[in-house]
């Protein structure tokens, strides 16, 4: 496994870094669906599990101070990797005033704009000419920055897809495109929809470089991703990376995800992105059992902590119905 073989270029706390990352991920999202189950979170809910390195490796490249980043509706993976505080994530999916969007967004429009996630975005490619406008906006005031742009493989057929890349490519925007092919839109395999099964190359027609890259392995996403957002800033080239990885649970929480076979799903869990990560860092001698189980307690304390603070928040004001509201 390249992980393995990565593994001692890096320093310890950046590894424990990227681990506690993932396993507060995996937690609070295992979290909100058992709160889903008793419904106290409605409406759509899309989870993360089984995608945590996409997120938290690519993130890991980036200086928020400066840097962007937009999503689409499967977001709280990625809102977690940029800092966002779990309680404001879980009381935004219970739609509490002290939610990340004061309740009014719910689970695909987490959003804070101190830390450079702008959205969660419900619409399926919607986002991406709005991220395209961010780097547009970075280039034309002379900044030093870049956006991650990711969506899923269901998105890539859309004509916003491409209109911004061709704009991206012509304007030499600095913004890196992801698509997280997680094998499925909603329920359909992606290569019975896509005339393309090697996804990486549809950024070629625009000039713009791309590469397939292992999201099941966190350092190889950050790695790849630190590659494309070096080449966006010093070189202003846009550049794309599908990032191969799989999601455990359905695509949303009303989907039992019976399209797929228990033997695929038990395949994919064996890649597990937390277990890869784990036991290299066990072979290496930069973990112990006893510490991942300490890791893990955390998280899962985060976890519980941001149930109970959605719980006993206030619900919307209704002054607030109105407010941000343009038209």
């Amino acid at each position: 496994m390249k992980t393995i073989e990565h593994i001692k270029d890096y320093e310890p706390d950046f590894l424990h870094k990227l681990l506690t990352d993932m396993l507060l991920i995996r937690r609070v999202e295992e979290k909100a669906a058992q709160m889903y189950g008793l419904q106290k979170i409605g409406g759509f809910c899309h989870l993360y599990i089984g995608q945590e390195a996409v997120a938290v490796g690519s993130i890991a490249t980036l200086d928020l101070a400066k840097d962007y980043v937009l999503t689409a509706y499967r977001d709280h993976g990625h809102a977690l990797a940029c800092g966002m505080d779990p309680n404001a994530l879980m009381a935004e999916l219970y739609g509490k005033q002290t939610g990340c969007s004061k309740g009014k967004g719910g689970s695909m429009h987490l959003f804070d704009a101190d830390k450079h996630m702008l959205g969660g975005n419900g619409i399926v490619g919607g986002h991406v000419p709005v991220a395209t406008g961010v780097a547009f906006k970075i280039k034309y005031q002379a900044e030093d920055g870049v956006v991650l742009c990711y969506f899923g493989d269901g998105a890539i057929h859309q004509g916003a897809f491409h209109e911004s890349l061709n704009l991206a490519k012509i304007w030499n925007l600095p913004i890196v495109y992801i698509c997280e092919n997680n094998q499925y839109g909603m329920g359909t395999d992606f290569r019975r929809v896509s005339a393309v099964h090697d996804l990486s190359t549809m950024g070629q027609a625009y000039g713009i470089e791309g590469r397939q890259v292992n999201g099941m392995d966190v350092i190889e996403a950050y790695e790849a991703t630190a590659e494309a957002v070096k080449k966006a800033k010093e070189e202003q080239q846009p550049g794309f990376l599908e990032i191969r990885t799989y999601r455990y649970k359905g695509h949303s929480m009303s989907d039992p995800g019976k399209y797929r076979t228990r033997e695929e799903l038990d395949a994919y869990r064996q890649q597990d992105p937390i277990l890869v990560l784990k036991q290299a860092m066990v072979k290496e001698g930069l973990l112990t059992e006893d510490d991942y189980a300490a890791l893990d307690e955390t998280a899962r304390k985060a976890a519980e902590d941001s149930a109970e603070f959605a719980e006993n928040s206030p619900e919307p004001l209704l002054d607030e119905r109105f407010a941000d509201i343009w038209a």
